[in-house]
């Protein structure tokens, strides 16, 4: 690790240390190869991987995230795609999600603004620069981008809200890369001006998962929604999916809380500025904790009163560690749940140019 980096904390909820001991887990669970599961031993996807490897970088252990990145280059389809689901080097669901292929994007800028390693950015630039252009060959033509492609290269037959709200933030991410390593992309940053626009006002083009939170705030995660917008967004159905000391739920019509999806709803409020709320929020998942190495259980079936599934995953660490640091701003690598908006001012239906084209 290195020393002399700033440590995310906050103060009466989780501390240095405390912060240290979840990254400590990840650690654990990381892969010789540098892949990072969802528990030690277990299967992985990319996107969550990426997730674990930001979390590493965000606490100063940037050898281990320069491993796992480097793996994502070993496995890389020619492509520029990953299977949706591995088991060591096994490809368990060969489904190629689009989601998956973009969020390097966003783990190698953030990456390279901790650290301010230009050079390894350097070296995984072709990794990046193909996941992105995989993304991009699906895109429809009023901008939306399939959730996946089977094997075969056919595209699935919709596309999800959340998932190209992350594909949003993933390219505005990229461009910024991109212009960084003196390789500017103009077409990836009208495609993500595009689509943040579909994923602001056009919510009818995306298959409905309204009863998922993340459908709910991942439009302002992914940086297409802010200001006004955003609040009310939030304040519509914050009594749906968020309960009092607990955390947020994972859906809305289930009695359970979920660690992730609650630090996530953190992240989206750190990135409009309301900073006490997701302090609130990071404070009422504790008790999905282990105090004994810093991992933490999935979610907590409140029902029942038993953490369910029974798990532990290493992205529910991540996602608390880079909440955490959102909040805080130790790090530069927070600027990317804050940097990612572009111009997010709304447009009348009318006179956006693609109204024909949205039923």
């Amino acid at each position: 690790m290195t020393a002399q980096q700033e440590l995310p904390r906050l103060p009466g909820v989780l501390s240095e240390e405390q912060v240290l001991s979840s990254a400590r887990y990840l650690l654990g669970a990381q892969q010789e190869d540098g892949a990072l599961p969802w528990f030690p031993g277990g299967h992985l996807d990319v996107w969550d991987h990426v997730e674990c490897t930001m979390a590493l970088s965000t606490t100063g252990h940037h050898e281990a995230a320069r491993r796992a990145y480097r793996w994502l280059s070993d496995v890389q389809h020619s492509d520029g795609s990953w299977p949706a689901k591995l088991c060591g080097t096994r490809t368990v669901d060969p489904t190629r999600e689009t989601n998956h292929a973009t969020y390097p994007a966003v783990g190698v800028w953030h990456h390279l603004l901790v650290t301010g390693d230009s050079e390894f950015a350097e070296a995984m630039w072709p990794t990046v620069r193909g996941g992105v252009e995989f993304a991009l060959r699906l895109r429809t033509e009023r901008g939306e981008i399939p959730w996946a492609c089977d094997p075969d290269g056919s595209p699935g037959d919709h596309a999800l809200l959340t998932g190209c709200a992350s594909i949003h933030q993933a390219l505005r991410c990229a461009t910024a890369l991109a212009e960084r390593l003196g390789r500017p992309q103009p077409d990836w940053e009208l495609a993500a001006t595009q689509l943040g626009h579909l994923v602001a006002e056009h919510a009818s083009v995306f298959a409905d998962r309204g009863r998922y939170s993340m459908d709910w705030y991942y439009p302002i995660l992914g940086g297409a929604l802010r200001g006004d917008a955003a609040r009310e967004r939030l304040d519509a159905q914050w009594d749906t999916f968020v309960l009092p000391g607990l955390g947020a739920r994972c859906v809305s019509d289930q009695p359970w809380v979920t660690g992730a999806e609650t630090a996530e709803l953190a992240l989206a409020l750190a990135a409009m500025g309301d900073t006490s709320r997701a302090i609130g929020l990071l404070a009422d998942i504790q008790h999905l904790r282990d105090p004994d190495d810093g991992a933490y259980w999935t979610g907590y079936q409140f029902a029942h009163r038993v953490n369910w599934p029974v798990e532990r995953s290493t992205w529910t660490a991540a996602a608390v560690i880079l909440a955490t640091d959102a909040v805080c701003e130790a790090t530069a690598g927070a600027r990317i749940f804050t940097d990612t908006a572009g111009d997010v001012s709304p447009v009348a239906p009318e006179l956006c140019g693609c109204a024909a084209l949205v039923t």
